[in-house]
């Protein structure tokens, strides 16, 4: 069977602290349990998401990894748990508490359980001394917001912090959260289906066109969620409006579809033919599996699109399957061996 690696599945621990009582301030997230391995995520008096006890339990993780073919998962935090908004010190608690949650979870089988991180990234120096420490606790990388507040992700702040990534071996996944217009989408989940792919596309074209990526050291490892939202679909827009308008390319000095060797994409597009743009988009190397698992809008039978995809050969299924995402994460790939971190 083919080395599969899912590097987007999230946990939720099954209970935490009273953050309300802890710091003295309303509407922080807490988990309700129903029972029978039910439980609804809250915001203060706010129902949120009804969850199952997978996004806990190490043993019922691994059950399913084994019902679906999955050699390896990794982990983040749901971004609800954040804390983005809150004081830099209050998220930093609150990402140690998240933070241990997690290596908890792995505990049940750490050769198949893999976690990234969480910091306060509204604090560039507590969100790096937090990465040293998680990166020291067992955690791989980490997973940070497309934005805190109005900053997106070429803001000075959150640079430094990236360019600490790289220099740690700290692999990122970038996911969207909080998303823009929430006022304009209060039905159907349309923030999730609408404002989750362009929050996306937003911090791609945030790090290309300002010419981050200029800056940023080639060693950094960077892969966005939701196979990158509505980037790849876009981009010759995006090119078309480089070619033609000079206060597009003012700071960006090369074509943006030039850019898309500098990071990957997980394939959690949930269709064969965006699958296949995806891939002629970004290239062969840069497309890695992603479910979103265990929540509903993730793949239900995790890696089943691109087993059962005709048009991929064995060897392309093979690197979307595991064979990217080792070398995404620094893992042994399955010949025992150790992916490049390029």
């Amino acid at each position: 069977m083919t080395f599969s690696v899912d590097i987007h599945s999230h946990f939720l621990p099954e209970q935490w602290p009273d953050l309300e009582a802890r710091f003295g301030t309303p509407d922080w997230p807490w988990m309700k349990q129903l029972g029978g391995g039910k439980a609804m995520l809250m915001v203060g008096d706010r129902e949120f998401r009804p969850v199952l006890d997978d996004c806990w339990n190490g043993a019922r993780r691994i059950a399913a990894m084994d019902e679906h073919g999955i050699d390896v998962q990794v982990m983040s935090a749901t971004p609800l748990l954040f804390a983005y908004g809150r004081p830099p010190e209050q998220a930093r608690e609150v990402a140690r508490l998240f933070n241990s949650a997690a290596r908890d979870i792995c505990a049940h089988d750490p050769a198949r359980l893999k976690s990234l991180c969480q910091v306060p990234l509204q604090d560039t120096d507590a969100a790096c001394a937090e990465l040293d420490i998680a990166m020291a606790e067992g955690h791989i990388g980490v997973q940070i917001g497309n934005h805190v507040g109005d900053r997106n992700l070429d803001d000075a702040g959150i640079l430094t912090f990236l360019h600490h990534c790289a220099d740690v071996g700290a692999a990122v996944l970038i996911h969207p959260w909080d998303m823009m217009a929430q006022q304009r989408m209060p039905k159907y989940m349309l923030s999730w289906l609408v404002g989750m792919p362009a929050e996306t596309q937003l911090s791609i074209l945030s790090l290309i066109l300002s010419g981050a990526f200029e800056k940023l050291p080639r060693s950094l490892r960077l892969c966005f969620a939701h196979g990158g939202g509505s980037f790849a679909f876009l981009l010759g827009r995006v090119d078309n409006a480089w070619r033609n308008r000079d206060i597009v390319r003012v700071d960006c000095p090369r074509l943006p579809s030039s850019y898309t060797d500098r990071f990957y994409v997980d394939s959690a597009v949930f269709n064969e033919d965006a699958l296949a743009m995806l891939i002629k988009v970004m290239g062969e190397d840069r497309v890695v599996l992603g479910s979103d698992y265990p929540f509903p809008l993730g793949e239900q039978v995790v890696g089943q699109m691109i087993r059962e995809d005709e048009g991929l050969s064995p060897g392309l299924r093979r690197k979307l399957m595991g064979a990217n995402a080792a070398r995404f994460l620094n893992l042994p790939d399955e010949l025992g061996g150790r992916a490049n971190a390029a």
